[in-house]
């Protein structure tokens, strides 16, 4: 019998493990610079939890059943899960709040293929208890500065507004709206024109869908419909959004932007990157001002805003790219113990050696092999140093490779 990892899951090896944390670190400086601190939930959570008031599709989530008979899921994502935690185990924390997470999701594979990945890595952020131009303008440029880390090239954010998008939708019938709501959402003109709606609604319809492109076409465009007074005020705030944002990155507004997951309120957006012309989506996030009134014991409302970046994508394009290590870290040091009894005394040089205020790595050579066999190993791994030991303790220091 050949023993695989389960159906889509998969292992990493010290060189992709390298390269992952290349990404991580970059991302964690950041995060650190900006003000934001770790945190870390159970991976494992109560259905209710994970479904987000039914903004999170039951089908998306991997279940499991413990024996109380009690529904869990492993996490699609980590927002929901962190509002949990904020308003259930940090009820007196002042605001806001600045979290990051760096961790792995499950999302459940439905089209039936063997093997679809179902375990992904992502890294990103949550603003909690802060509304208005300025944390939406800071989560924006959080976003810039974390490519700019990875030295990301050909990459633009595409920003929406879920609160418009979906006033916008209420002129619609409701035993249709939902349809109406993914034909915008797949840019599906056919099936628009099949729905039963009067001429203006289809004309609606059509203008939502080509609500994408300059920021000051789309609101120019969105103006001319017939609007509310509190859709003319999201549309203001939105204005003042993307003039602060104005030269900071490659801007694409698009008010047909709709997330899979609806939890959101206000902005939403999305990280896409154009390398070998092909067109990915890295990472994707937005306002949820109602979110964490689902788990607060009194109902109350926080305000919140985040995104999550893929690392799996991230790590396919800058592979692809060669701006990831080619390597596994070597040792600085090969400790051997030259007979049996110097055995003792090459641990403590070893642990001398790692006692130290920077990172050194040591190994200690376990195979008794002789000399030459002993020196190309350490060519073969890059050693750059080897230490022979006696054992009254005294050394022998040479070159490795």
């Amino acid at each position: 019998m050949v023993y695989q990892p389960a159906a889509g899951a998969r292992d990493l090896l010290p060189l992709d493990v390298a390269q992952k944390r290349w990404i991580e670190d970059r991302l964690e400086q950041v995060f650190h610079r900006w003000g934001y601190h770790r945190i870390i939930t159970s991976t494992l959570e109560r259905m209710d939890t994970l479904m987000a008031g039914e903004a999170i599709v039951r089908p998306m989530v991997i279940q499991l059943q413990n024996g109380q008979n009690e529904e869990l899921g492993l996490r699609p994502e980590l927002t929901a899960s962190i509002a949990r935690t904020v308003v259930t185990r940090m009820e007196d924390a002042t605001h806001p709040q600045r979290l990051y997470y760096n961790a792995n999701v499950f999302r459940r594979n439905w089209e039936g293929r063997h093997n679809r990945q179902q375990e992904y890595y992502q890294a990103g952020v949550e603003l909690l208890g802060a509304g208005g131009l300025l944390a939406n303008g800071e989560v924006l440029l959080l976003v810039a500065d974390c490519l700019t880390a990875l030295d990301l090239q050909g990459w633009r954010l595409i920003l929406g507004e879920a609160g418009i998008t979906r006033s916008l939708l209420n002129a619609f019938p409701p035993e249709i709206r939902n349809q109406v709501r993914t034909a915008i959402a797949n840019l599906d003109y056919i099936t628009l024109d099949t729905l039963p709606l009067s001429a203006e609604l289809h004309q609606r319809a059509k203008i939502m869908l080509d609500l994408r492109g300059d920021s000051r076409e789309v609101l120019e465009k969105v103006s001319s419909l017939h609007l509310e007074p509190d859709q003319h005020e999201a549309i203001n705030n939105l204005k003042s959004l993307v003039e602060l944002l104005d030269g900071k990155f490659p801007l694409i507004l698009d008010l047909s932007l709709i997330q899979t997951i609806d939890y959101y309120t206000g902005i939403v957006f999305e990280v896409v990157s154009d390398t070998n012309s092909q067109a990915k989506v890295l990472g994707r996030g937005g306002r949820y001002d109602q979110l964490l009134g689902l788990y607060h014991p009194q109902g109350k409302n926080i305000p919140g805003i985040g995104f999550e970046l893929s690392i799996d994508d991230l790590y396919q394009i800058l592979s692809s790219n060669q701006q990831l290590p080619q390597d596994i870290p070597t040792s600085h040091w090969l400790v051997v113990p030259e007979t049996a009894d110097a055995a003792a005394a090459a641990f403590a040089y070893a642990e001398k050696l790692r006692d130290s205020t920077q990172l050194i790595r040591v190994e200690i050579e376990l195979s008794g092999s002789d000399a030459e066999a002993i020196r190309q190993y350490a060519s073969d791994r890059s050693i750059a140093q080897i230490a022979w030991i006696k054992a009254d303790g005294s050394s022998t220091i040479e070159a490795g490779c």
